[in-house]
């Protein structure tokens, strides 16, 4: 499905609508499967870190999945919407080949649906926009969905989203995806709401800690004598492991990982008056000990930040840092994510 990645105007003001008012993005891009039938539960139960028994109908769980060497290979959002069915969102991962693998032979059907599209309306008014057309959105909580309908299309809206902001993701039908996207615009402008593109997402995803993959990977930025794998150690998604479980793909080479991290994920602040830019290396007392993986400039708290790969000694609270890049040279401190509203509450408000 194509999105767009740029708009004319400053992705700055896109940034801004959605920390103070609201942005709708087409997310659509990303991978939706549906899995159904008794055995289905056993399937997500191996192929990801979190406890599926946990998940009743109408809630949904942050997952991560791994390899035999206990590495990431893709992360997901798992919703539960019945006794028996499921539907597995993820992104550029391996997510839909490792389905379609452990649910062979069992009494599973898998379904790769390319006609559901994923509408994102994020920020802190999308609660009073949609409040006008769907009943008991204000109680839906987060991490929870329910399945209504929305200007008489049916709709699942699941209280979600990429930004960091209290924000609802509206799964449609291709039929009735630019009725709903035209409507909102049209409705929502006095309110402040505009169209957002996807490439917004990588300012709002530095403040927030939320991570993409394979940009945040070795993937992207391999070692020189090592396949490219990373821990849930590393990457800070360990907390995505439910507490007890086993038994999931690459669960012992996962424990056996604890303590033995190559770098960690962590963040940076940016003594400069704009972004620095992907890949550009970090240096403290003249040795490289680090790698932006995504950078970000807030126009609203005129901060430069950034996620970036640091080795384990200099990912500590106020480390001096310096950035040695393309088009900046810079000092820097590293810094603990996530850089806004780190307590989440406002992802998780009520009412």
């Amino acid at each position: 499905m194509g999105t767009a990645w740029t708009y004319e105007k400053d992705m700055s003001e896109e940034h801004v609508a959605i920390r103070t008012k609201a942005g709708i993005m087409d997310v659509s891009g990303l991978k939706k499967v549906h899995l159904v039938g008794p055995h289905a539960i056993a399937v997500l139960d191996y192929i990801t870190t979190r406890d599926m028994t946990k998940i009743y109908p109408g809630r949904s769980v942050y997952a991560c999945m791994l390899n035999d060497r206990g590495h990431f290979t893709d992360d997901c959002i798992v919703y539960r919407t019945g006794p028996n069915s499921w539907m597995l969102v993820h992104g550029s991962g391996s997510g839909y080949e490792e389905i379609v693998k452990q649910a062979a032979g069992r009494n599973c059907a898998v379904l790769f649906d390319d006609d559901l599209h994923d509408l994102s309306l994020q920020g802190p008014l999308a609660v009073d926009y949609l409040d006008k057309h769907v009943p008991g959105i204000r109680d839906l909580k987060y991490f929870h969905h329910m399945q209504t309908t929305l200007f008489g299309a049916p709709v699942m809206i699941s209280r979600t989203g990429y930004t960091g902001e209290r924000g609802y993701e509206i799964f449609v039908r291709g039929q009735d995806a630019v009725m709903v996207w035209d409507r909102i615009l049209s409705e929502g402008k006095e309110m402040g709401i505009i169209p957002c593109c996807f490439s917004v997402l990588d300012m709002l995803r530095v403040e927030s800690y939320l991570l993409f993959y394979p940009y945040d990977n070795s993937q992207m930025y391999p070692f020189a004598d090592q396949p490219p794998g990373d821990s849930l150690w590393e990457l800070g998604l360990d907390f995505t492991v439910s507490p007890g479980k086993a038994g999931f793909r690459g669960a012992e080479e996962h424990a056996r990982l604890k303590g033995k991290e190559r770098f960690k994920i962590f963040g940076m602040l940016i003594d400069a008056d704009g972004p620095a830019d992907l890949g550009d290396e970090v240096y403290a007392e003249d040795r490289k000990v680090g790698v932006i993986t995504c950078p970000s400039y807030s126009t609203l708290t005129k901060k430069s930040m950034a996620i970036a790969r640091l080795d384990v000694d200099k990912a500590v609270q106020g480390a001096k840092l310096e950035v040695r890049g393309k088009n900046l040279d810079a000092r820097a401190i590293a810094h603990t994510l996530t850089f806004d509203d780190p307590e989440k509450k406002k992802r998780t408000a009520v009412g």
